[in-house]
């Protein structure tokens, strides 16, 4: 495919903000998982403190859009800004995350980290003894959603390879074709 005839189609005036959305979680969220993984794996510190960067600045981001976002959706071009946005945060040229992370976020949590501890380990306190006393429950919804995945795993492995179904364990005999003329019916 033409790289021109996607950008057109990002790009167009006349094109559903659905185009953009997508783009946006590509940009924003599939490619830097991967490029994650790949630092990750490559043991490049440089390039995990540059991901490390990355999320701590689209983390932040995230959380401002969670407040903003029904407003600012309705402005045009709001998911092309972001977009170029998200774009700006992860190119090695511009280097955006660290500069978005030196100039803004790394000064406020210096500034507020006492109270923000405060808070996190609030939260963690409370999120375990949820956890702690509803510990049944937690059990119960994991084993549910463990037989729905594995159910809806199996139903989507028998739609796409029927000749692979497994035979359950029980004696079946010959099947029996029944005759669907209308030989009998026609009385």
């Amino acid at each position: 495919m033409d790289p021109e005839v996607g950008l057109r189609l990002l790009f167009s005036p006349l094109c559903s903000n659905i185009v953009v959305r997508t783009a946006c979680c590509s940009v924003g969220v599939v490619l830097p998982v991967y490029s994650t993984f790949k630092a990750i794996e490559g043991r490049d510190e440089n390039e995990q403190k540059k991901w490390l960067l990355y999320w701590a600045a689209y983390g932040s981001f995230s959380v401002v859009e969670l407040f903003t976002d029904k407003f600012l959706s309705w402005f045009p071009l709001y998911y092309h800004v972001k977009f170029a946005f998200l774009v700006w945060l992860q190119l090695p040229t511009t280097d955006g995350a660290r500069q978005m992370y030196m100039t803004h976020l790394r000064p406020f949590l210096l500034k507020h980290q006492a109270r923000l501890d405060q808070v996190v380990g609030f939260f963690y306190c409370q999120m375990s003894k949820f956890v702690s006393v509803h510990q049944a429950e937690i059990q119960f919804v994991r084993a549910l959603l463990m037989k729905t995945f594995l159910s809806a795993n199996q139903f989507a492995s028998d739609f796409i390879h029927p000749e692979r179904r497994r035979v359950s364990g029980a004696i079946e005999g010959r099947r029996q074709q029944f005759d669907t003329s209308d030989s009998e019916d026609e009385e």
